[in-house]
């Protein structure tokens, strides 16, 4: 995989109170400009990761890492932390809180004690990266989900990440809201943060990472997405199933509709263009 290791956890290994180990000697890399996508069953330990990337939780043993520094727990070095890394949870609702949307997505900026004009550009900037400017003056209590979840989202985008963690961001929304954050990822990914997505969707995951980790009882394994969930018995360890695009290409190639060393389609909407183009 290419780019350089942003956030890495070394030897890292964590349980909660009075339960077992949910990761033991873990190493694990985040690498700049890679679309990363986490995927494994509910308890596989999807949100422990991305709390433990983000120092909201912190290793036993081992360490989290910021390009190659090790992160300090306190104050100081939490915060640092959180300039470079910034995590939206699933649930908008557990997030929000402030009055409005511009009230809320001005929280982060104003916590770094930034002086009013940077933090009105943040704002500003967030809202527009999110097409929520509209909704700036809007109390938060009025929102559709999808604009919650938008919200949400430029609130991490306020700090300026260099790598932003979603937590299931495409859960709850309907097809069109799907398609409009994808786009908005993008966005941000040619704006140059580095974007991690937990999800369920193994189609969502081969059409829109890089890079996949698949969270098994047996640990973590991570590599080029097509090749990840092409691995039949690594996806029924972690509770998953073939991705559409995948079972397509191997149907097209067995009917010499498809050379052994092109990828195949990832949505339908591929599939469609290449059977026109046939």
């Amino acid at each position: 995989m290419s780019g350089s290791v942003l956030v890495a956890l070394r030897g890292a290994s964590f349980a909660y109170e009075d339960g077992p180990p949910v990761f033991s000697g873990l190493d694990f890399e985040v690498r700049e400009g890679r679309a990363l996508a986490l995927l494994g069953r509910n308890g596989s330990g999807k949100t422990t990761l991305m709390r433990l990337l983000s120092g909201g939780l912190r290793p036993g043993k081992g360490e989290l890492t910021v390009e190659g520094r090790a992160v300090r727990y306190d104050r100081k070095g939490l915060t640092a932390l959180r300039t470079t890394v910034q995590l939206v949870v699933q649930d908008p609702d557990d997030q929000l809180f402030a009055a409005s949307v511009g009230q809320d997505v001005s929280f982060g900026p104003l916590n770094l004690g930034l002086p009013d004009p940077e933090v009105r550009a943040r704002v500003a900037e967030s809202l527009a990266a999110l097409d929520i400017t509209a909704l700036a003056d809007r109390p938060t209590h009025l929102l559709s989900y999808g604009q919650r979840k938008r919200t949400a989202i430029a609130g991490a985008v306020a700090m300026r990440p260099r790598v932003l963690i979603l937590d299931e961001p495409t859960a709850g929304l309907d097809p069109d809201g799907q398609e409009r954050l994808l786009a908005t990822l993008d966005g941000l990914r040619r704006n140059g943060t580095t974007v991690v997505m937990a999800t369920h969707d193994v189609d969502l995951a081969l059409r829109w990472a890089d890079d996949a980790a698949l969270l098994t009882p047996s640990g973590v394994s991570t590599g080029p997405v097509a090749g990840m969930l092409a691995r039949t018995e690594l996806l029924a360890a972690a509770g998953l199933r073939l991705p559409w695009g995948l079972t397509v290409a191997r149907l097209l190639r067995s009917h010499g509709l498809l050379a052994d060393g092109d990828p195949g389609p990832r949505t339908p909407e591929e599939l469609a263009a290449a059977l026109a183009d046939g």
